[in-house]
């Protein structure tokens, strides 16, 4: 089954579907409040947390994107979460304030998987997308940490709503730059998220190769896939820009390149209980001057990450292995969830995703399978996105983030067509009582 994606649907939602979507966002608004509410005053443990939050701080008080801890020019982590953060962190206890917009995020986030699924496949998908994503740990867990993945993803949603409307679009050439605007400004919240501008364009350039029933052409769009690039680059071109002028060394997005790569390219994940993933004590091991200049420290941990690549070359397959099996939730679970729990997140939360994930990761296949080409394979983007960041990093619940909308959305599909399949009264009928 081909399931061609519902392109003329209205982005504005039937009335009873209307409802339906509404008390979804209520309920993953009411779910992420209490989180917030329980979490107001927490500190912050030692986590990048502290980095998003003492930057948002510092653009703030006027002083843009220096360092927060040490003098200089920071680029860390990608600019686009501390600046939302920023109008809001010259509160008093501004970390409470940034976690609430960070829950209005995730808020968006629901509505918005809602509306990305009912133009994949229809309203009834839209609703049952926005319910599942309302209760599903590995989105709401990320909302009051003061990092980078709920605001990525939104993103990534929203840059997958505009792909999946550029065919039926009045103004494709509109929707094509705001396609590549919005994952250029995934990639300013998480830079290896730059791998969708291509993963996105390709299946847009390409469109559906078998030709449609009724003979009409292939519906590949050229053009539409350059402005997707056109509109990234144009984002992230004055990040790039100023990151080169800012620091020694050479740097395109962020200066936290080396350290990543250290943290899962020594003894520690490579040989211990922990293989496959990161450790911050290889990192911390690595020393150097507390005022090391950023690129340079970046350029000298890469050095000695690609340095125990080459003397344990013959770990290199069963450690990436063990990465993917760890982004899967197969491998070194109990070691992801202290890892999490370490950052910031509630045990039980983080099991409850772990679940969550196995329950939802088959449907999610199914779904995928039962789309048209085109639609299949930008929809996956985020997918093979974070799994080729896995094999080349480490595995982890916070690298998985902006694929989590996807697993929602093609579960929905996968569900709604067996309920309808299996079922004398289809799922339409249940959601106008």
């Amino acid at each position: 089954m081909n399931l061609p994606t519902n392109q003329n649907v209205s982005l504005r939602p039937p009335p009873t579907h209307r409802r339906w979507l509404l008390g979804a966002v209520g309920l993953g608004a009411a779910v992420r409040v209490i989180m917030l509410v329980s979490r107001w005053h927490d500190e912050l443990p030692l986590s990048d947390a502290l980095w998003y939050s003492g930057q948002a701080q510092q653009i703030a008080n006027g002083k843009g994107f220096e360092g927060p801890f040490v003098p200089g020019p920071s680029a860390e982590h990608g600019p686009l979460t501390p600046l939302l953060l920023a109008p809001v962190s010259r509160f008093t206890d501004p970390v409470g304030w940034q976690r609430l917009v960070l829950t209005i995020v995730g808020i968006a986030t629901v509505a918005l998987i809602g509306v990305l699924a009912a133009r994949v496949a229809s309203w009834t998908v839209g609703v049952v997308a926005a319910l599942l994503a309302a209760i599903y740990p590995n989105l709401w867990v990320n909302d009051t940490l003061v990092m980078s993945e709920s605001l990525a993803a939104l993103m990534v949603t929203a840059a997958l709503l505009a792909a999946v409307s550029i065919p039926g679009s009045r103004r494709r050439s509109v929707t094509a730059v705001s396609c590549g605007a919005l994952v250029g400004l995934a990639a300013l919240t998480r830079s290896e998220l730059l791998l969708l501008v291509p993963l996105i364009a390709l299946p847009v350039w390409r469109g559906d190769r078998r030709r449609p029933a009724d003979d009409r052409p292939p519906s590949g769009d050229r053009r539409s896939a350059a402005l997707i690039v056109i509109g990234a680059i144009v984002v992230v071109a004055p990040w790039v820009v100023r990151n080169l002028v800012s620091f020694e060394r050479p740097v395109l997005m962020t200066t936290n390149e080396g350290a990543t790569l250290l943290g899962a390219n020594c003894d520690d994940s490579y040989y211990r209980p922990d293989i496959g993933g990161w450790s911050l004590w290889c990192v911390l091991d690595a020393g150097g001057p507390p005022d090391e200049e950023p690129s340079i420290r970046s350029a000298r941990y890469r050095s000695l990450a690609f340095d125990h690549v080459a003397d344990h070359t013959s770990r290199v397959p069963l450690v990436v292995a063990a990465r993917i099996g760890r982004g899967l939730d197969l491998v070194g679970v109990q070691n992801l969830v202290d890892s999490d729990v370490a950052e910031g997140r509630y045990r039980w939360a983080d099991w409850a995703g772990v679940v969550a994930w196995w329950l939802l990761v088959l449907p999610m296949v199914l779904g995928a399978w039962m789309l048209d080409r085109r639609t299949r394979w930008i929809l996956l983007a985020p997918a093979i996105s974070v799994f080729v960041t896995i094999a080349v990093f480490y595995g982890g619940h916070r690298i998985r983030a902006p694929l989590e909308p996807v697993v929602v959305v093609l579960a929905a599909v996968a569900l709604v067509s067996w309920r309808t399949r299996h079922s004398q009264a289809p799922l339409d009928d249940a959601i106008q009582t």
